[in-house]
């Protein structure tokens, strides 16, 4: 985000209403957030100028997709050169089942989610990806029993 743009209420209101549905009109944003279309289209135009809002995406139904089972996996690694580390991103990056990849301060070097069919397809992903990259010291997994309030 620029350094020059500051968020007011409406700018709050408007990104709250955006994250909540991204397919609302503009017409009806505005009406929500109370101000008339014109000026509500160009604050949203100067937030996206802005980088404020980066894009506009559909939430997928992973079930629909057949990967309704999500495991998190917390990773340590032996190496920290640069070329390993880069390599194990780029790596682990690629691989279709990971959704999420996040390098951390401290204890795990990594966070991953994953999304697979089932049990079995998870265990088919650990053993045949992630056990044999050569930087990897230890992988943790956490299978998500409930999921309480989902990432919007």
């Amino acid at each position: 985000m620029s350094n020059d743009v500051s968020l007011d209420r409406l700018d709050r209101e408007i990104l709250f209403h955006l994250s909540q549905d991204g397919r609302l009109t503009n017409v009806e944003l505005a009406k929500r957030v109370g101000l008339t279309p014109p000026p509500c289209l160009r604050r949203v135009k100067r937030l996206e100028e802005a980088g404020v809002i980066t894009g506009y995406r559909a939430v997928i139904d992973r079930e629909a997709l057949g990967r309704g089972v999500e495991v998190l996996i917390d990773i340590e690694i032996y190496a920290q050169d640069r070329k390993t580390v880069e390599e194990f991103e780029e790596i682990v990056a690629s691989y279709e089942e990971v959704v999420e990849f996040r390098r951390m301060y401290g204890r795990p070097d990594y966070f991953v989610r994953v999304a697979v069919a089932d049990h079995a397809a998870y265990e088919a992903f650990l053993m045949s990806k992630l056990s044999g990259l050569p930087a990897v010291l230890r992988l943790e997994s956490h299978l998500t029993m409930k999921e309480i309030k989902p990432r919007p």
